[in-house]
């Protein structure tokens, strides 16, 4: 059987996401289509959006391989799963144009929240839940029925699995590239000044902590660690290739109990990283040895700056403002960029908030703007306001939002004026 993986080349004009829209590297599909090789399949990898491929471009090379499986995600890499447009218009488009006679497989967050939603609005045939490093290849011989997560509609209507797939991490191999244009890759993530060839690698899945805000719950849930000796085996071919830095997509970096181990090896090597985490997780000693680590990009969410705040999130963070503040000033003096984040919440008065920027920036810590968050269906904070995600999910998800942020404002990297999911989807 034939698989084409295809990452489109993603537009966020009009929408309310709030992610880096350069290209990065589509992991979910560079994972499914070495689980599809050893299977015994033929995968095919296309990344319209690295390399700026055109609707018509990928359909050429489409018709070429004659796929009995198009698989595109609703979300631009497993980096932003967590915080994906809300719409579905770009693979609602790349599914109709592509005109594939193959059958039609959704996979992301979307597929992940709300499957039945997915599969009428991409008209496809097979919408996945979870994480599909290794259910793809199971749709070639395996009953539909027997996939974990596997949602699929035919003349008999619409199959919907209760269930979510969870990838095991101990059978994803060492990643060769061999499949990837890594030279045609410069976006350095959440780096601002210098020049390079970046990349992005994922070391762990999933997180323990269950904030209200966070989008992980149905996808990318339960943490589980990579083989360390893997994942240094991905660095040094992509160091082989000119790559000079490495993001690490993580959910929440630094957790594992074999982190500390990946950070020696990585202090022997020409190459530098960033990542994601949580502050409360280092200390002086550990954030001595990222510096060692050749880390140049830290980003913290820090979320709120007063007990009440965090509690009202469930960061169940056990350390003070004050500590925090410590820690984060101690991390810049051992690595150049260090970022705190916040969330909007009612219990920061904006007086102490400005303060508190002040003081970190006079140590050269970068701090946010609060982030007015988007209660993703599916997360704790959706579930709270509204109960389970239904097929209207999104919907009344994006409403909210914008009937609540449209006078308040909302972040400065997102559209000043961002179109309705029923306008970006073409769906009145």
């Amino acid at each position: 059987m034939k698989f084409a993986l295809v990452n489109p080349a993603w537009d966020f004009h009009g929408s309310i996401y709030f992610g880096c829209q350069e290209p990065h590297y589509p992991l979910e599909l560079l994972f499914a289509y070495d689980q599809i090789a050893a299977a015994g399949h033929e995968p095919l990898l296309v990344d319209a959006q690295s390399d700026q491929l055109s609707i018509q471009q990928v359909k050429k090379r489409l018709n070429e391989f004659d796929p009995n499986f198009l698989v595109i995600p609703t979300a631009p890499s497993y980096l932003f799963w967590r915080c994906p447009p809300p719409e579905l218009r770009v693979p609602q488009a790349w599914f109709r144009e592509l005109d594939s006679k193959a059958v039609k497989v959704a996979i992301g967050p979307h597929s992940s929240a709300t499957p039945a939603a997915t599969l009428r609005k991409l008209n496809c045939d097979v919408a996945l839940r979870g994480e599909p490093d290794q259910t793809l290849a199971q749709l070639a011989d395996t009953p539909w029925s027997a996939i974990e997560g596997c949602c699929w509609k035919d003349d008999n209507g619409e199959h919907i699995s209760p269930t979510q797939s969870v990838t095991d991490m101990r059978k994803l191999g060492a990643l060769t590239f061999t499949n990837y244009r890594v030279e045609h890759h410069y976006h350095r993530h959440h780096v601002f000044q210098g020049s390079g060839r970046g990349a992005e690698l994922e070391f762990a899945r999933g997180c323990p902590w269950s904030c209200s805000f966070c989008n992980k719950t149905l996808f990318r849930n339960k943490y589980r660690e990579r083989d360390v000796d893997a994942v240094l085996q991905e660095v040094d071919t992509l160091i082989s290739r000119g790559v000079t830095y490495i993001y690490f997509i993580d959910e929440i970096f630094g957790v594992g109990r074999n982190v500390h181990r990946l950070l020696e090896q990585l202090a022997d090597r020409q190459i530098t990283i960033g990542l994601q985490t949580r502050i409360d997780l280092w200390d002086e000693d550990s954030l001595d040895l990222l510096g060692r680590a050749h880390c140049i990009s830290m980003e913290c969410g820090i979320e709120s700056i007063t007990d009440e705040g965090r509690d009202e999130l469930n960061k169940n963070c056990r350390l003070s403002t004050d500590r925090l503040s410590e820690l984060l000033i101690h991390a810049r003096t051992r690595i150049p960029w260090v970022q705190g984040n916040l969330i909007l919440t009612e219990h920061d008065q904006r007086s102490d908030i400005r303060a508190w920027q002040e003081h970190l920036k006079a140590h050269g810590v970068w701090v946010s703007e609060p982030v007015p968050m988007f209660p993703f269906p599916g997360t704790p904070d959706y579930l709270k306001m509204w109960g389970l995600p239904d097929d209207r999910a999104w919907e009344r998800a994006h409403h909210y939002y914008l009937s609540t942020f449209r006078d308040k404002g909302y972040s400065d990297i997102q559209e000043s004026q961002p179109a309705s999911l029923e306008e970006l989807e073409c769906t009145f």
